[in-house]
């Protein structure tokens, strides 16, 4: 066993004392902040998902609340923050607009996040991060001040010791023998690590939904029981698109630094990729060695400019298959999937992820799969992707001759790597961007 059924131990199997039975459910924006004020108070410490997974109508009426009203005190603890891109002057407008518009647009832009980036943050609301897009942030003092320094896989303790009180999620719904459910779908990162804490009696939260049809719904830990809810907001009128960033093209010295990569990933053992071309390129690195075995050895052999592939290097097709279990889902790995390379089975799961996001491809990919090939990729939070110390005799037996394979952003002559994800300022120039990474590396 690698560990899933024995995290799946901890859901509830009848209702707990203090949560409703059904969530209050709501059409309107203003009217769930309000029930939020209501129920909490005035002294709001709301979580907000990684990426993909935010509740923007539902944290934008809460921020224009505390905006309203300075009595409100809203901290928001918030984690790569998706913002569309914006032209920097008019020629660029010009050419990149209708781009923008044909790929983000009806994605609703986050208050907060425009409040920061025109310095116009009221004095009654903090928004604190721990996971920035490498220098987005930059020449933006209040949010280099305001950021965490911690690892991904920690989070969630930072969040129940600022005594965290709301977490807005967007989720999945749909309805099973006539019971209403959701899924935390993109985002079971934290989401359930703080669930699991509120189930055992260390913290106390509501959670907030807000239901988008676009949205797969993803078996598994994830796919939580209505009581597990406070209230949810769910209306065509807050329905929008998912933010999709387009993937970008491999130029040929990422698919050649791709090609290297597979040859180092042993058949029968486990895989973790990070998103962006280096990825992408090692997914079809690997497609190449499995299906033209004999095309794959003869690319090796010109990039060793040698007559021979390096001996260290594994160049067989896959006959046991690979294991996945990555912090970040992206859609190279359903390549992976189809072209029978991820096959080797821990649990009945051929893949196990933390968070998703990806172009509109791939959210469509996991939305059609059939009941049998998405009960195959199971969504987890941090703590078991990134961490070994839950049931690790089980981890340590099923994530044999694990690579890890990621974009960097600096490598130093002692070994250390900075990954691509995260920025924080070291010194006090707001112009500081700083890598950080996001993962704690599990050790195989």
């Amino acid at each position: 066993m690698g560990g899933y059924a024995r995290f799946q131990g901890w859901r509830l199997s009848k209702p707990r004392p203090g949560l409703h039975l059904m969530p209050k459910l709501f059409t309107d924006p203003e009217a769930i902040a309000e029930d939020i004020i209501r129920d909490v108070g005035t002294d709001l410490v709301v979580g907000l998902p990684l990426g993909l997974g935010k509740a923007n109508h539902v944290i934008n009426a809460l921020y224009a609340r505390a905006a309203a009203d300075r009595a409100i005190k809203l901290t928001i603890f918030s984690a790569l923050t998706l913002e569309k891109p914006k032209p920097k002057n008019l020629l660029e407008q010009r050419f990149i607009a209708p781009v923008i518009e044909r790929l983000f647009g009806g994605y609703p832009d986050l208050a907060y996040a425009e409040a920061l980036h025109a310095n116009a943050l009221p004095p009654n609301v903090e928004v604190i991060e721990f996971f920035f897009l490498a220098g987005k942030w930059l020449r933006v003092p209040f949010a280099q001040q305001h950021y965490i320094s911690a690892n991904y896989t920690h989070a969630t303790s930072y969040l129940l010791a600022r005594g965290l009180n709301v977490v807005t999620q967007l989720v999945a719904k749909r309805a099973v023998d006539g019971v209403t459910r959701y899924s935390l779908s993109c985002n079971t990162d934290t989401t359930l690590d703080i669930l699991r804490a509120r189930a055992q009696g260390a913290a106390s939260f509501k959670l907030v939904g807000q239901v988008n049809s676009e949205l797969p719904f993803m078996p598994g830990a994830g796919d939580l029981s209505a009581e597990e809810f406070s209230a949810v907001l769910d209306s065509p009128a807050t329905e929008f698109p998912l933010f999709a960033p387009p993937s970008e093209p491999i130029t040929d010295t990422k698919y050649a630094i791709g090609l290297h990569a597979a040859g180092l990933v042993r058949d029968g053992g486990t895989l973790q990729i990070g998103i962006g071309q280096v990825g992408d390129a090692l997914a079809q690195g690997l497609i190449v060695r499995h299906r033209d075995n004999a095309q794959f050895h003869a690319v090796m052999k010109r990039l060793a400019n040698r007559t021979e592939p390096l001996p260290a290097l594994e160049t067989g097709p896959f006959e046991q298959g690979l294991y996945g279990v990555s912090e970040m889902l992206f859609e190279a790995f359903l390549g992976l999937i189809d072209a029978g390379i991820l096959k080797r089975e821990v649990d009945g799961v051929l893949l196990h992820g933390a968070f998703f996001l990806g172009p509109k491809s791939f959210y469509r990919a996991l939305r059609e799969m059939t009941p049998s090939q998405i009960a195959r990729i199971q969504m987890m939070p941090v703590s078991f992707t990134n961490e070994i110390y839950d049931d690790e005799d089980a981890k340590r037996r099923a994530r044999v001759d694990a690579r890890f394979v990621n974009n960097a952003m600096m490598a130093t002559l002692m070994g250390a790597v900075r990954r691509f994800l995260g920025t924080c300022a070291m010194s006090s120039s707001p112009n500081m961007a700083w890598p950080i990474s996001g993962e704690n590396p599990t050790p195989m």
